[in-house]
């Protein structure tokens, strides 16, 4: 697997991202997100920009424990959208304000400063067993290039995802999103249910097995594979794309695909 400059990756993401919100200014209300139903443009940069601001105040602080609760005083959101916090509050006939946008910008410019001051390897509070600034510079750049890949397709036509950033980001998926995702969604346990994911702009394969409370690296046979760009892989596991779109082609037990997202809930 390729080494991955995730600080750099994160710095192109989220400059799409900005310049896809923009393209949403003046829409009333603000355009739906396909690929989050019930949500508009304006609630995407709002969640966005307070993970962006939360994580810069883990790493600024060399934080140990995550920061108190307190008031959102420290997101300083501009005007009016300070009352749309947290993201939940947006109304639903909200045009997306420039200011709100210029407010996203500012916080993914602090936290890519953050990035760039701070060696990967610094302890730091993560909800991983990973507690590094890398975990968060990864976890990040892939975070940021879903949620462009969101507000492209809320305005126009989404480009994919980098191939090198996103077969590391399927990788990450099964190795810490999965097991985060099925203790926060109390999933189901698996059945010994063996799925495959290759690549076919790219020799990576990668082949899990559910095993009860576990989701772990498989070494044979597979009940299903599914083939596709590293991109559209990335993208399916983070059900923005079904299988039989794009390059994704089944072989085997389709139903077991749908079956993964009983047993790793999206989030």
């Amino acid at each position: 697997m390729e080494v991955v400059d995730y600080v750099a990756h994160f710095g192109r993401e989220v400059g799409a991202f900005e310049t896809a919100a923009r393209a949403a200014l003046g829409a009333q209300p603000a355009p739906a997100v396909p690929s989050c139903p019930g949500w508009r443009v304006t609630k995407l940069v709002l969640h966005l920009g307070t993970v962006h601001r939360y994580v810069a105040r883990v790493i600024a602080g060399r934080l140990p424990e995550p920061p108190p609760e307190e008031d959102l005083a420290w997101l300083a959101a501009p005007g009016e959208c300070a009352g749309w916090l947290p993201p939940g509050s947006v109304p639903g006939d909200a045009a997306l304000p420039a200011a709100l946008v210029d407010w996203f910008a500012a916080g993914a410019a602090q936290l890519r400063a953050q990035f760039q001051a701070a060696g990967p390897g610094e302890a730091v509070w993560t909800w991983s067993a990973d507690h590094t600034v890398g975990f968060w510079q990864r976890m990040q750049a892939i975070e940021a290039a879903v949620h462009r890949w969101d507000a492209q397709a809320a305005v126009g036509a989404a480009g994919p995802v980098d191939t090198a950033l996103a077969a590391d980001a399927v990788g990450q998926t099964f190795a810490i999103m999965a097991p985060m995702r099925r203790a926060l969604k109390q999933a189901p346990p698996g059945r010994g249910e063996r799925l495959g994911f290759r690549r076919t702009d790219g020799n990576d394969h990668w082949a899990i097995r559910c095993d009860g409370p576990d989701v772990v690296p498989h070494d044979g046979p597979c009940d299903v594979e599914l083939y596709g760009t590293a991109s559209d892989l990335m993208l399916f596991l983070w059900q923005r794309v079904p299988a039989g779109t794009g390059s994704l082609v089944a072989q085997g037990d389709a139903s077991l695909l749908d079956r993964y997202f009983v047993l790793v809930p999206p989030v």
